[in-house]
C-alpha cells in the first residue's frame, strides 16, 4: 500500500464515519490513550530490563502521554488537536458543534493514524527510499544521481531516509517537521551562508529537538519581517492559518502548520504593542469563519495555496 493509498483509506473511513451515529458509542479518547500508554510501556520495560529501572516508573511517565488542546472560539464549530508521543499531532476532521464533540473526533482521528503507523507499509525500508528519492528528484528537477552526493540537497534527504530505516513514517515525519521549518523560516539559508555543513546541521538539529529557544528565534525573525515590512506579519499568518484548516480537513499530521500558525502567532503577540488591536482581528475572523465552509469549498477557494508533500520540502535547497 502506497502513501497516497493510505492517505486515501484514512480520508474514506473519515468520510464515512462522520455521519455514523455507531462511532459515537465508542470512548476512542480512552482507546488511543490505552494505545499509545501500551506501546510507551512496552518500550520502557524493554530498556528498564537492560537497566535497574522498575515498572513502576512505566505508570508514571504514560500519565501525561498525550496533550489535548482547544483552539480560542467565540462558539461553534469548535477545533481541538492532540499531541501524541514524539511530537505529531491530530486534529478534529468534522465540523463540531461542542468542544466535547471535538475532542473526541480529534482522538478518532489520531487513533486512525496511529494504527495504520503500525502496518508494515509505513515503515521506511529500501524500496520506499528508492521512490522516494525518485519522486524527490522529479519535483525538484534535479539528478537521481545527487543523492549519492551527501553535500546535496537530495544527497542530505537521502542520508536522513537511511538513518531511519526501520522506523514508522510518523517517527520520520517528526524529524523532518524541524527541518520543514528551518527552511521555511529560512535558517537553513542563513547557515548554510555561514558555510555550515549539511551534515553539522542535521547532527545538531536532529539531537536537540525542537524546544522553546528555536521556536522564540524563529518569531523574532518573522517580528524582524514585519518591522521592515509592515503587514507581512498578518497575511503571512492567513497563509498558514489556511494552510492548517485543509491539513486537518484532510486527516493528515498537522505539526508542520501548527508550528508555524504558533511561531507567527507568538510574532504577533510582540508587535500587537505597537499596532492597533485592527489591524490583526481580520487574520483570526478569518480562520474561524473558514471552519463553517464545507471541505469541498475549502480546496475550491484560492488554489494558489498548496499543501506540500511531507517526504520533499527537504530537498528544496535552502
Amino acid at each position: 500500500m502506497s502513501e497516497v493509498e493510505v492517505e486515501e483509506s484514512i480520508m474514506s473511513y473519515l468520510s464515512q464515519s462522520e455521519t455514523d451515529t455507531s462511532t459515537k458509542n465508542l470512548n476512542v479518547v480512552a482507546m488511543l490513550h490505552n494505545f499509545w500508554e501500551q506501546r510507551q510501556t512496552g518500550r520502557l520495560n524493554g530498556s528498564s530490563s537492560e537497566s535497574d529501572g522498575s515498572v513502576g516508573d512505566a505508570a508514571i511517565h504514560t500519565e501525561s502521554l498525550l496533550l489535548y488542546e482547544s483552539a480560542p472560539s467565540p462558539g461553534p464549530p469548535y477545533v481541538c488537536y492532540v499531541t501524541l508521543p514524539g511530537g505529531s499531532c491530530f486534529g478534529n476532521y468534522k465540523v463540531c458543534e461542542t468542544q466535547a464533540e471535538a475532542r473526541r473526533d480529534a482522538a478518532r482521528v489520531a487513533l486512525m493514524n496511529s494504527l495504520v503507523n503500525e502496518l508494515p507499509c509505513r515503515r521506511i525500508n529500501p524500496h520506499f527510499i528508492t521512490q522516494s528519492l525518485q519522486q524527490a528528484a522529479a519535483d525538484s528537477a534535479v539528478s537521481i544521481e545527487d543523492a549519492c552526493d551527501s553535500s546535496t540537497s537530495i544527497g542530505t534527504y537521502s542520508v536522513l531516509l537511511h538513518s531511519y530505516v526501520g522506523k514508522t513514517m510518523l517517527e520520520f515525519q517528526e524529524m523532518m517537521t524541524i527541518f520543514q521549518l528551518l527552511q521555511w523560516n529560512g535558517t537553513l539559508k542563513a547557515l548554510r551562508e555561514r558555510q555550515c555543513s549539511r551534515q553539522s546541521v542535521i547532527s545538531y538539529y536532529s539531537q536537540r529537538g525542537l524546544d522553546e529557544y528555536i521556536r522564540s528565534s524563529m518569531a523574532l525573525d518573522w517580528l524582524g519581517r514585519e518591522q521592515r515590512s509592515p503587514g507581512r506579519l498578518g497575511e503571512e499568518l492567513q497563509v498558514v492559518q489556511r494552510e492548517l484548516v485543509l491539513a486537518r480537513r484532510r486527516g493528515i499530521e498537522l505539526r508542520f502548520y501548527k508550528e508555524k500558525t504558533e511561531i507567527l502567532s507568538l510574532a504577533l503577540s510582540q508587535a500587537y504593542v505597537h499596532h492597533t488591536p485592527e489591524a490583526f482581528s481580520e487574520a483570526l475572523s478569518h480562520t474561524h469563519k473558514q471552519e463553517q465552509l464545507p471541505l469541498q469549498t475549502l480546496y475550491s477557494q484560492d488554489t494558489e495555496v498548496q499543501i506540500s508533500p511531507t517526504l520533499q520540502s527537504f530537498t528544496n535547497p535552502p
